[in-house]
């Protein structure tokens, strides 16, 4: 039987660790030894960072829900335990958003958990739920009136709405089958 040479193949397996390898200082980039090294610590370091990401995200949502929890004259852990108490979900990514960009909904929650934390109880928690339960109803039956105008939209109005609700398919229907796959 004939010899196999094999340097094809280690050349492809060596040409693959040192373009990953690209923009290394030094010899780690040109070497192939040390650049193998590099790239499996690499790929340590990778793998551990992305479980640190995680832990120093939600070490920045918290210093801003406080930071916006102080600015309502409430410390965060009153903040959170009132939300609790009133039966509202909402996480640390979005309470930190609705902090920064809308002061007015978050001073809302602040002043839902005050009140939580001052009754303490859930029945007057849930009484205020259902009064904004009425209010989530009248949207949705607004929703359904905005739906019974799709008649009234031309070709393009109705590709626009389609192209929002992720209508597949939608630039190659008719008129008459986008109606359909509105309603």
């Amino acid at each position: 039987m004939t010899r196999v040479k094999g340097g094809s193949v280690a050349k492809n397996r060596r040409r693959k660790v040192l373009k990953e390898a690209k923009g290394y200082f030094g010899s780690k980039h040109r070497l192939f030894k040390t650049a193998q090294e590099q790239v499996f610590h690499s790929g340590e370091y990778a793998y551990r960072d992305r479980r640190a990401n995680k832990r120093n995200f939600r070490k920045l949502w918290i210093t801003r829900i406080n930071a916006g929890c102080r600015e309502n004259d409430i410390s965060y852990s009153k903040f959170i335990n009132g939300l609790n108490i009133a039966g509202i979900t909402v996480n640390r990514k979005m309470l930190s958003e609705l902090a920064i960009d809308d002061a007015k909904a978050f001073s809302d929650l602040v002043t839902i958990a005050k009140e939580a934390l001052k009754s303490g109880k859930k029945s007057e928690v849930k009484e205020a739920k259902k009064e904004s339960k009425v209010v989530v109803e009248k949207k949705t039956t607004e929703k359904a009136e905005v739906k019974n105008d799709y008649s009234k939209m031309t070709l393009a109005e109705l590709k626009a709405v389609a192209k929002e609700q992720g209508v597949k398919g939608y630039s190659t229907m008719k008129k008459d089958e986008l109606l359909a796959n509105l309603k």
